[in-house]
């Protein structure tokens, strides 16, 4: 990855700010229009802020941890910074496009890198119906919520409800129960990347639901429609050592 005009970005952690104000002094700070990478100082969920927030740009962001998880991010080094951005190898990953109606009949959009997820608002349980491309597949799975992941999200929210981890490379969704009560012994699907995915919430009166998608929230839903959009790109960019495909493949052999 060549070009030398960098944007920081950071999270709001006095960490974050520290970091950001020693890589501004040694590097400048290029404008985001002008930016030939970003690099982005954070966690997890301030890349997904960052990706968000940048999605019309079309550079790729670099991340350096300077959170608690840091799957998405490179290790923090204020060294050859340059450098390893130009050894850096790319990852390109599509988000969910999803599409909620609500119990006033409003629509609402959004756009998803890690997952969407239908969850229950108070102690009812949920009641959904859930088609696959028109066809009804489950005629009520009742639980606390379900949830469809990208292969990039599939080792968050979606590995902590035990969906199963995907590839970087495959082209394939996770669909994953949250806390299914019937029927019991279902644990979820893997669907083409090209499913069209449809969630009718039943009893939506007496079983309010919410949807989000990664960290945009919408509630009293009565309907929500998934699909993966091929159109749109976001790069993220990885040391060699520690690309995001290696670390997915990791998580699947962590005790």
């Amino acid at each position: 990855m060549a070009g030398n005009k960098i944007t920081f970005m950071a999270s709001e952690t006095p960490q974050a700010g520290s970091a950001l104000s020693q890589l501004r002094e040694r590097y400048g700070d290029a404008d985001p229009s002008e930016a030939d990478v970003i690099v982005a100082l954070g966690g997890d969920g301030y890349m997904l802020s960052v990706l968000h927030e940048t999605q019309q740009l079309s550079v790729p962001i670099y991340g350096m941890n300077q959170g608690t998880v840091g799957f998405l991010m490179n290790s923090f080094e204020l060294d050859d910074l340059p450098a390893r951005i130009a050894a850096a190898e790319l990852a390109v990953l599509h988000p969910l496009a999803m599409t909620a109606r609500d119990a006033m009949g409003r629509e609402h959009k959004a756009m998803a890198i890690n997952e969407v997820s239908v969850f229950r608002e108070t102690r009812q349980a949920a009641k959904i119906r859930i088609s696959i491309d028109g066809n009804v597949r489950l005629d009520e799975l009742i639980c606390d919520g379900v949830l469809v992941a990208t292969p990039a999200g599939s080792t968050a929210y979606n590995l902590s409800a035990h969906g199963s981890i995907i590839p970087l490379d495959a082209d394939i969704l996770a669909l994953t129960p949250i806390s299914a009560f019937r029927p019991r012994r279902w644990r979820g699907a893997l669907l083409p990347g090209s499913a069209r995915v449809h969630f009718e919430v039943l009893e939506a009166d007496k079983r309010p639901v919410s949807v989000v998608a990664d960290n945009q929230e919408f509630r009293a839903i009565v309907q929500v429609d998934v699909v993966e959009d091929r159109e749109a790109e976001l790069r993220l960019l990885f040391d060699p050592e520690h690309n995001l495909e290696e670390r997915i493949l990791n998580e699947q052999f962590i005790p």
